[in-house]
């Protein structure tokens, strides 16, 4: 099938977050059942909570002073190297942070960047605002689309007028695999051809599970 003919699914994540990397794998996981083009793009935990760090607990605060300087990397090599340079850097990232449970470090930053096939030079963006208007034009994409109310990832797929509809999501872990994580695309494209659907919810009872 030809790309053209792929349905497309804008993708955006901030690194840092466990859960959004876990629906990346899904994604991942539907590209190879379904005629699907993952469209990835930036996030980010600090610019979404910005305005409201005083209410939130002191540990999550210190792990979002921490959030910038993946968020910039990413920008930074989207706007040097194009936007097929996100997924390869995003899976290089979330390996190490998540797999590896490597610190947020330049060197990990580099490791990364030379995995994705991206000069190492790019870490340097880490600790610039040099591409924040481009980081806050790409997270304020993302959210105007599903709304405010929300955090990472957030995910827009066709509707039922061929409009972008964007959700909070899903949520899941393990990330689905073959064709259980086709079903779980299916389902979604399902709810989103639905006008007025909006959500449905469960509370957590496990942490992500990386597999």
């Amino acid at each position: 099938m030809s790309e053209t003919a792929k349905t497309p699914a804008d993708f955006w994540f901030d690194p840092l977050c466990p859960w959004a990397w876990m629906t990346s794998r899904w994604m991942l996981e539907v590209e190879k059942a379904r005629p699907v083009e993952v469209r990835w793009h930036v996030m980010s935990l600090a610019v979404l909570n910005e305005d409201k760090l005083d209410e939130l607990p002191e540990n999550y605060r210190e792990l979002l002073a921490t959030a910038w300087g993946p968020v910039r990397v990413c920008i930074a090599a989207e706007q040097q190297h194009g936007s097929e340079v996100l997924g390869p850097l995003y899976t290089a990232l979330g390996t190490r942070f998540h797999h590896q449970g490597l610190e947020r470090t330049r060197e990990t930053l580099v490791d990364a960047l030379k995995e994705a096939g991206l000069p190492a030079e790019l870490a340097d963006a880490a600790d610039s605002d040099a591409y924040d208007a481009e980081l806050r034009a790409s997270h304020k994409e993302g959210i105007d689309l599903v709304g405010q109310e929300v955090g990472t990832p957030v995910i827009a797929v066709p509707g039922h007028d061929g409009d972008r509809i964007a959700f909070f999501g899903p949520v899941v872990t393990p990330a689905p695999k073959g064709e259980e994580a086709a079903r779980l695309w299916d389902g979604t494209l399902m709810v989103a051809s639905i006008p007025g659907f909006y959500e449905i919810k469960r509370t957590r009872t496990q942490g992500p599970i990386f597999d």
